[in-house]
């Protein structure tokens, strides 16, 4: 692995599990460990399973314009975020173009925690606090053990009071083994989850503790790159790997549109100030491709990088995939030029291990209902 800037604390865990702790933003992160990953999806879909998502950037906004600046820079209406509630939101550059996720947590009037990925939402905040009354703190201290699964609110329920309560896109304060931890009802699994933020000297018994204690119901650690199984079938993106900055126009430059990448739903209904939006809502039915589910002939996995054909011609391109020992089918989440992503749509996949048919299908795959993640009590 490449010199990080950040330390993982959970690093001899990780390894000891038969991880090599790739990069991922700076911070050495599991993607894999010496067992089959398969076992990781099948324990979060059927019980529940512990993932440590730290590589994740957090950031603290705070002042009195604080969310004035959050209102202008992101998708969401923030005036609907209350203390102790959370929503998922994008950042757009000038030309209307997807730049950044993130989830906004609002945990006091005045105050709030970002959680982002690898795009340019720290940038464009630290441009946008400059000469207003608010101001950022950067937080590598602040650790995301994610636990994912049905089983995920039985357990936290013998440890956590009120938990069961907790809504999906909430959050609350907590004690867990004694340590204070914020516990955040989202995920990027499409279950129903927590995330347990903690501080790093407490991560390891936090980690410890819940392994230990969950071994007997099946709570097991998970690999980061599970997540690229649960996330086609969920229709979850992550950037680079769906966007055009990995698989870049042939003759436009890097840069999608929320209705290119079925995000447009994160725009708050009637929302018109936020950055990038007057080009937001004209880029409305331009879509050059869209985001579409493929479901793929056989018990093999597409590669990302594949290419997908309809009569002879290549008409989109597999961004990632996956197959499912519980479904036993293979599935993809694909770039697809508008004709064909219509559900049903004949293809065909021509890759590496994969070359065969496919038919186009609607996301997500798993739960389009949503209704496990929303589950209630």
């Amino acid at each position: 692995m490449a010199l990080s800037w950040r330390t993982s604390l959970l690093a001899d865990r990780h390894r000891a599990l038969g991880s090599k702790l790739e990069d991922w933003n700076g911070m050495g992160t599991a993607w894999t460990y010496a067992k089959d990953m398969a076992l990781d999806h099948v324990a979060i879909r059927t019980k529940a399973a512990l993932m440590d998502v730290s590589g994740l950037k957090k950031l603290y906004l705070v002042g009195p314009h604080s969310s004035a600046i959050l209102h202008n820079a992101t998708t969401r209406d923030v005036t609907k975020i209350y203390p102790g509630k959370s929503a998922y939101s994008c950042m757009l550059n000038d030309a209307g173009h997807f730049i950044e996720d993130c989830i906004l947590y609002r945990t006091a009037p005045n105050t709030w925690m970002v959680v982002h990925g690898s795009g340019a939402g720290h940038e464009t905040l630290t441009s946008a606090v400059v000469g207003r009354n608010a101001a950022i703190v950067v937080d590598d201290d602040l650790y995301d053990l994610s636990l994912q699964g049905p089983l995920a609110v039985d357990f936290l329920s013998r440890h956590v009071p009120g938990i069961r309560a907790l809504k999906y896109f909430h959050h609350m304060p907590a004690t867990l083994f004694g340590r204070p931890v914020l516990i955040s009802r989202t995920g990027y699994t499409g279950e129903r989850g927590y995330e347990i933020f903690c501080k790093g000297e407490d991560a390891g018994l936090i980690w410890d503790t819940i392994l230990a204690e969950g071994k007997g119901p099946g709570i097991i650690p998970a690999c980061f790159s599970t997540l690229d199984m649960l996330r086609v079938e969920s229709q979850l993106l992550f950037y680079p790997y769906d966007m055009s900055q990995m698989y870049p126009f042939e003759k436009d430059p890097p840069g999608d549109s929320l209705w290119e990448l079925g995000l447009d739903f994160t725009v708050s209904p009637g929302k018109t100030d936020f950055r990038g939006a007057e080009q937001h809502y004209r880029l409305e039915g331009k879509e050059r491709f869209k985001i579409f589910g493929l479901l793929v002939e056989g018990s093999v996995a597409a590669d990302m990088g594949d290419g997908v054909y309809a009569d002879g011609k290549k008409v989109g391109v597999v961004t990632c995939g996956m197959y499912s020992t519980l479904t036993r089918k293979s599935m993809a989440i694909a770039r697809m030029n508008v004709p064909v992503a219509v559900h049903g749509t004949p293809l065909e996949v021509r890759g590496k291990r994969v070359n065969g048919p496919a038919i186009a299908h609607t996301l997500p795959f798993d739960d389009p209902e949503k209704k496990k993640r929303t589950a209630v009590g």
